[in-house]
């Protein structure tokens, strides 16, 4: 009733050919989602710093710096390049500090997954600075 397949399947598996393609280990993989929440978190920061320079903002960013150039091997992030603002309006603080939380709370749950102490803390203060920014009386006295 059926006819014998003839030819060699067109669907291949992965028995035999475990090394056709580069693995990385859970580590690796952490390590890149987590320098990819810093490098945003840091595009935001640089966001804020234009919109409303401050020493904090500053020391925030060196510290991200520092941190996406660790877990990136030695390279350093390119620095954020802010958009022109075309339309006369200024960023709105509260979008960019809502995005900051967001973005470090991301960054400190992978660092609490991979166990890397020195990126928890600064993600988790990140967290703390913008929430405080986000207060009724933080944003009226901008």
């Amino acid at each position: 009733m059926y006819e014998p397949i003839r030819d060699k399947s067109v669907h291949s598996t992965m028995a035999g050919t475990p090394h056709d393609f580069p693995h990385r280990s859970r580590e690796e993989e952490l390590d890149i989602q987590l320098a990819g929440h810093l490098a945003a978190l840091l595009a935001v920061t640089d966001e804020l710093r234009t919109a409303a320079p401050s020493a904090g903002l500053d020391t925030a960013a060196e510290r991200l710096t520092e941190q996406v150039s660790r877990l990136r091997g030695g390279r350093t992030p390119a620095p954020a390049r802010v958009p022109a603002r075309t339309t006369g309006r200024e960023p709105n603080a509260a979008a960019l500090h809502r995005r900051a939380h967001a973005l470090a709370g991301r960054a400190l749950v992978v660092a609490a997954s991979r166990a890397d102490t020195a990126v928890a803390i600064l993600a988790a203060e990140q967290m703390d600075v913008h929430a405080a920014a986000l207060q009724p009386r933080a944003l009226a006295s901008r």
